[in-house]
């Protein structure tokens, strides 16, 4: 017998390795000798065809408690309808893989209304006597969250806050509070202060968001987090539910084991062939040993595929790993236009919320975001002002920007769908070594699954 290793590194190879994983067929591969690269094009996957007993679930069949939150909507998708019943009907331990977009915030949607069943009193809510906590990677997507939730469960009376390194809260605001969405590092933090024990006792449910991150660096905090909820679930002798969310990760049978979720029951793993929008990806690669030969082949093959989508009448986000490249490559592919006469294609300004934004627009600091406004480009990273990184966010949403240059940051945290995504360069910085390394399959996922 053959023992296959389940241990993924994070590399492609590793990925690979994982499961013998080849890629799908029809996957054509051209080489343009005259540009300098070739390309790999990788078609979406069909979408998987509905078993016989599966049915979308209504939301009519939630108690007329927690309908309120689905306002909206008719009925559950597809992954959600069958994630219901161990999600809503049960106080099992869940871990759930899906595919980015395919609706997993609805799955813990799912657990959070359960757990508020479990407190109602004749139709009142006993705030007392519960808390739930949401462990949310990063600050940005953590902020999204909570509004997220906030907007929803404020109408069953809840009150969601953000506690992260950028927000802090006082006693009372914890003690008032019945759901916190938390950064991994906080709560690890809160965990392991004596004097937030009463807080920590109270927790009856636990979502950790992205566990895949288990990998990362920061995959040890996530692990103590897990392990010491594990702990005071047997030291104490109360239940506290833990729901994992995970985009597809190779090993999530492990995953699973370590949550301690039943894996006949209450694992749900979903490929995507379940994604609502398919995705067909392209690899290009560059040929050439000269570096800046390499780089300005790079963007000049970046300004064409933008170009053409735009053409199409589509948005598109191009991804760079520093934050001064997203100005320099903005400005370039600006540049390019320029010489080729086609900045009319970008420039949005017949749009009927030109004005008013433009107007908005002008009130910024940032020099670049005013600069790149007016042709339709926008940058976004995490060293711009909030208030800025939402405008650019609002733009991008109402259409006022065709091109969107960005770090991984927007990948993590904001939910900004586009239609196309260009991923310039494949090596990242990383200040700890001191040198580049290769990005991580996840961030390729994560930012694909834009």
């Amino acid at each position: 017998t053959v023992h296959r290793q389940t241990t993924f590194d994070g590399s492609v190879a590793g990925f690979a390795g994982a499961q013998g994983i080849v890629l799908p067929e029809g996957t054509k591969r051209t080489v343009h000798k005259k540009d300098g690269y070739e390309e790999i094009n990788v078609p979406a996957v069909r979408a998987a065809k509905p078993k016989h007993h599966e049915r979308l679930i209504p939301i009519t069949e939630f108690s007329a408690f927690c309908q309120p939150a689905f306002e909206g909507m008719a009925s559950l998708n597809r992954v959600q309808s069958m994630v219901f019943n161990v999600g809503y009907k049960s106080g099992n331990n869940m871990l759930v893989c899906a595919p980015t977009g395919a609706g997993k915030t609805e799955c813990a949607m799912m657990t959070v209304l359960h757990q508020l069943e479990q407190h109602l009193d004749r139709g009142v809510l006993r705030s007392e006597d519960f808390k739930i906590v949401y462990v949310a990677p990063m600050k940005a997507l953590a902020s999204e969250i909570t509004e997220k939730f906030s907007r929803r469960l404020s109408r069953l009376g809840l009150v969601v806050k953000e506690l992260t390194g950028d927000m802090q809260l006082s006693r009372r605001e914890i003690t008032d509070t019945h759901m916190l969405v938390v950064t991994p590092e906080k709560w690890d933090v809160m965990t392991r202060k004596s004097a937030d024990a009463a807080l920590t006792s109270l927790v009856k449910l636990l979502i950790i968001d992205e566990i895949h991150l288990l990998n990362e660096d920061r995959g040890a905090v996530l692990e103590a987090i897990v392990a010491r909820t594990l702990r005071q679930v047997e030291s104490s002798q109360s239940l506290i539910r833990i729901v994992g969310l995970s985009a597809t990760l190779p090993t999530y049978k492990d995953v699973a084991v370590f949550l301690r979720v039943n894996p006949e029951r209450d694992l749900f793993y979903f490929d995507n062939a379940y994604r609502p929008v398919p995705l067909e990806t392209n690899f290009l690669g560059v040929m050439g040993n000269n570096q800046g030969k390499v780089k300005a082949t790079m963007i000049e093959i970046t300004y064409k595929k933008v170009l053409e989508r735009v053409r199409q009448g589509h948005q598109v986000m191009v991804f760079v790993h520093s934050r001064k490249d997203t100005y320099k490559t903005a400005k370039t592919l600006v540049e390019l236009a320029q010489q080729e006469g086609t900045l009319s294609a970008f420039e949005c300004r017949e749009h009927p919320k030109y004005a008013q934004w433009s107007k908005q627009v002008e009130k910024s600091r940032n020099r670049e975001v005013k600069e790149l406004f007016g042709n339709g480009f926008g940058v976004h990273h995490a060293g711009i002002l909030r208030s800025d990184r939402n405008t650019v966010e609002k733009l991008f949403g109402e259409g006022l920007l065709r091109v969107l240059v960005c770090t991984a940051t927007l990948a993590w945290g904001v939910n900004l769908p586009a239609h196309s995504v260009i991923i310039k360069g494949t090596q990242v910085y990383d200040a700890k070594k001191g040198k580049f390394v290769e990005l991580g399959v996840l961030d390729v996922m994560q930012i694909f699954g834009r």
